[in-house]
């Protein structure tokens, strides 16, 4: 057997640069590159590893490319937006120094884990010998000596290993691989490596180091299953599909497009599946427009989506993880509803007592389509579904108005998105996660390509939004990328602003001021908590923090951190401020101080979210508060 001696980092760096995807006969790098940020666990294993792989000058060329970043989950947030852009078909490594270093992963390895989209952790670890021990940062466990701080990992990675000896890379690394290119187990994976033996030397078998391709499979339905899934569509009158993210993750918009196209059965969205149904150029009409679809689902959805919900005597949920959101907490559908699911994992597909149908989204829904061939909803709830369409399209088009030319007020938050809608084209990709605005913008937002709407509501994580567009936009660059921050959410995790500055990647942020956590605020005051905590306001003499809004200036701060910043105080200057961004070759912030008293306020909820309220309390608010929890959880419901 030909070997060459490497030392493990150096193997494992080699090995990387040789493993691919392929699916539908294409192939993709699977490990595109590596984020980074030194310390003594990992300096002189992994950095020196990239070093001598061929860094410097021509780090793009090099095996695997190496990015600088500043913030170990900013670091994971752009690899997994990187990976979502990908549709999981390609992932980044990160790779931190044990310490902080390793537990500033944990955040970021959860919202993977639960948005279920690779990325590879290679955090540095307490050295295997155990000689120094205790190293600097190390945490000493009296009761377990083979505990280190990298075991916080475990319960959110998808696979979880230490490399001990040299000779364990070869199959946790193999591992490790499998479970990224999985689509039904993937998340984050972890790979944790002692820093002594990220520098030993051994003699690896050449074949380790051979291109190997991983072919992501399309399990296709078993023909039981798909026979009863046609024949529950057949027997429904009022049948309603739900659209996840499953769909994108295994490019099936147009299967789900032909779907709808021969059974008019209407698709409302979550979170994760916006945009999956959109029309043909060759329809005539916007990507948007497509008469099927019925716009987004539950708490955050469409009053028309939710109507439909709530008569739906079949729901057929594809690729969806049924969370609170989508259910309205299990409120939102009827006791009578039956549940179809079409998903690859079947752990989701049995959800809510579902005839469930394992398999690959696109393959599941082509199956279906040919088994419902002649088979079509009635012209009359064809033609319901229909007025509601046209009469939430009048709400959205309200909502986003400007006000007239001249005028001095301050948009509105749903204005700024209008005039967003007004500026982006068919390839932007526009990038969220917490705050008010995942809401308005699952219930206002026109997609126009299957990857435009990129809300991260599965973990919900504030300061996801200016590292995910860096990773988006590396792995789509010639697509424009926005990130829409609130100041709550741009306080939480603005570091990577330096990084775009430093690698020239010009991604536009749209930076909302009002002055506190506005979503958090109103579902305060919904609950009884009488908005305590939320606002950026000075303390005023009781202690509370109702005084003066904080004299904070945070174009200031974007400008000082190296990008381009425009100020718009009115819907007209926004507008301007916008189009110059989109047309800025440099990291550029648009900054806008909303009204937080519109005269056309967002649409409300459509539905109810379960969020506990005191059961007793001396509080006017908390008791009224109570009394409507309890009118609302009487509808909820349990599925079997």
């Amino acid at each position: 057997m030909t070997t060459v001696r490497l030392t493990v980092a150096q193997a494992l760096v080699r090995f990387l640069a040789a493993q691919h995807t392929q699916r539908d006969g294409r192939r993709h790098r699977l490990i595109d590159a590596c984020w980074g940020i030194f310390g003594h666990g990992n300096v002189a294993g992994l950095g020196q590893a990239l070093v001598e792989s061929g860094q410097g000058r021509s780090s793009k060329e090099a095996p695997l490319p190496f990015h600088q970043g500043r913030n170990e989950q900013a670091m994971v947030h752009a690899a997994v937006g990187f990976a979502r852009q990908r549709n999981r078909l390609s992932a980044q490594a990160v790779t931190t120094s044990i310490g902080p270093g390793a537990t500033n992963l944990t955040t970021g390895a959860a919202l993977a884990t639960v948005n279920r989209l690779p990325v590879l952790l290679l955090p540095g670890d307490v050295f295997a010998g155990r000689a120094p021990d205790p190293v600097l940062q190390q945490l000493e466990v009296p009761y377990a000596g083979d505990v280190s701080v990298n075991d916080v990992l475990r319960p959110v990675s998808r696979y979880f290993d230490r490399v001990l000896r040299p000779e364990a890379l070869i199959p946790a690394a193999l591992q490790a691989m499998r479970v990224l290119t999985d689509p039904a187990e993937t998340g984050a994976v972890t790979l944790a490596l002692p820093q002594d033996v990220q520098t030993e030397a051994y003699d690896w078998p050449e074949e380790f180091f051979a291109e190997r391709v991983w072919r992501v499979p399309r399990p296709v339905p078993e023909p039981e299953a798909l026979a009863a899934a046609a024949e529950a569509v057949r027997g429904a009158r009022r049948p309603l599909l739900i659209a996840g993210g499953g769909v994108h993750h295994s490019e099936a918009e147009e299967a789900l497009r032909a779907f709808a196209d021969v059974t008019g059965i209407p698709v409302a969205a979550t979170q994760a599946g916006k945009g999956s149904l959109l029309s043909p150029p060759s329809a005539g009409r916007s990507p948007h427009d497509h008469p099927c679809d019925v716009g987004g689902i539950g708490h955050t959805g469409t009053a028309v989506a939710d109507e439909l919900a709530r008569t739906a005597d079949l729901v057929i949920g594809v690729g969806t993880r049924y969370t609170d959101f989508t259910t309205a907490s299990h409120t939102l559908f009827p006791s009578t509803a039956r549940f179809l699911n079409l998903n690859i994992t079947a752990f989701d597909g049995h959800k809510l007592g579902a005839t469930a149908v394992v398999a690959d989204a696109r393959a599941a829904l082509e199956a279906l389509t040919g088994a419902l061939r002649g088979h079509r909803v009635s012209p009359d709830y064809e033609a319901e579904y229909g007025r509601g369409r046209t009469a939430w399209e009048r709400t959205v088009t309200e909502a986003f108005a400007p006000h007239p030319p001249g005028a001095p007020a301050r948009p509105s938050q749903t204005q700024v998105l209008g005039a967003l809608d007004s500026v982006v084209g068919d390839e932007d990709v526009v990038i969220n996660a917490a705050g008010s605005m995942p809401g308005d913008l699952h219930k206002l937002w026109r997609a126009r390509s299957p990857r435009q709407y990129h809300v991260e509501y599965g973990f919900s994580c504030m300061g996801y939004e200016i590292p995910a567009a860096i990773g988006v936009r590396l792995a789509a660059p010639d697509r424009p990328v926005w990130a829409l921050v609130g100041d709550g959410t741009y306080l939480m995790l603005p570091t990577e602003i330096v990084t775009a500055v430093q690698e020239g990647i010009d991604i536009n942020v749209v930076l909302v001021q009002n002055h506190g956590y506005a979503s958090i605020g109103g579902l305060s005051e919904q609950t009884g908590g009488e908005r305590f905590g939320t606002a950026y306001r000075f303390r005023d003499e009781d202690g509370g923090y109702t005084g003066a809004p904080l004299p904070v200036d945070l174009a200031a701060n974007a400008a000082s951190l190296g990008m381009v910043v425009h100020r718009a105080a009115t819907c007209d200057q926004l507008r301007e401020a916008l189009a110059a961004a989109r047309a800025s070759d440099r990291p550029t912030c648009v900054h806008v101080e909303t009204d937080p008293d519109p005269a056309v306020p967002a649409p409300g909820p459509q539905a109810w979210w379960d969020v506990a309220v005191a059961e007793t309390s001396q509080r006017p608010a908390a008791r009224r508060a109570r009394a409507e929890y309890e009118r609302q959880r009487a509808d909820r419901r349990r599925y079997l």
